[in-house]
């Protein structure tokens, strides 16, 4: 009885209008800071300057600090997203349809697809939304793990579309971490919070193999960046800049 009650439509319609609106305070009440901004400008040019669109990539345990990065990105003068919006590739199973209503709720669309059948389910799509300069944003260790590994559809897609792979961590001071397969961790409000951009990743065109791990250790790094700043301190965080 329980577990029909939790699949039932309108629960995970209030469950998803309710987690949205708890994002949107912690978001509106941490103190965020940008490490890595320099890769901004280049994540939003995309493939070659050409103003294409980018894959920005994280692990799916910090996927509920993901959207803050498209809201700092519109808040910056010198950058132009007019027209432009990104697209959070989830899966079609009952968790990937929670989260289509919890990133739309929040502003930004959904694709589905999996990274673990390949670039090529639904690859067409997601090229296409691409070249017109559109980002799209992919967990490729989600949705079901194994934890921090990269499932080649990422690198298989940016291979074909000539696009950067743009490695992303989050961490913040107050976050309850859960016993999950990903160990996830969703943060609370009123602490400092910190994303981290790694310098994006161009995949040549046959080279989706090779970039799989250089992909795996950069999005691993960018995690351990962020959480080491959360640890360090107010005076371990001067080097970073505050911007919201």
């Amino acid at each position: 009885m329980l577990q029909r009650l939790i699949r039932h439509p309108r629960t995970q319609a209030l469950f998803a209008r309710l987690l949205a609106g708890y994002l949107g305070l912690v978001y509106r009440t941490t103190r965020w800071t940008l490490l890595g901004e320099e890769h901004l400008p280049q994540i939003v040019r995309g493939a070659e300057g050409r103003g294409g669109g980018s894959i920005v990539t994280f692990w799916h345990e910090r996927l509920t600090m993901m959207p803050m990065l498209w809201v700092l990105a519109q808040r910056r003068p010198d950058i132009d997203l007019a027209g432009r919006e990104i697209f959070v590739l989830i899966s079609g199973h009952r968790d990937g349809r929670l989260i289509s209503s919890v990133v739309a709720r929040l502003g930004l669309q959904t694709v589905v697809g999996s990274t673990r059948e390949g670039a090529r389910a639904g690859a067409l799509g997601l090229l296409r939304r691409l070249r017109q300069g559109h980002f799209i944003a992919i967990t490729p260790d989600g949705p079901r793990g194994p934890r921090r590994r990269a499932a080649p559809g990422v690198a298989e897609l940016a291979a074909m579309g000539g696009v950067p792979v743009c490695p992303m961590g989050a961490s913040t001071s107050r976050a309850r971490l859960f016993r999950s397969w990903d160990r996830a961790m969703l943060p609370l409000p009123f602490g400092r919070g910190v994303l981290v951009l790694g310098a994006p990743i161009m995949v040549e065109r046959d080279g989706a193999g090779a970039a799989l791990p250089l992909i795996e250790a950069a999005l691993t790094a960018a995690c351990e960046t962020a959480d080491a700043w959360t640890k360090a301190g107010p005076k371990g965080r001067a080097a970073g800049r505050a911007v919201a």
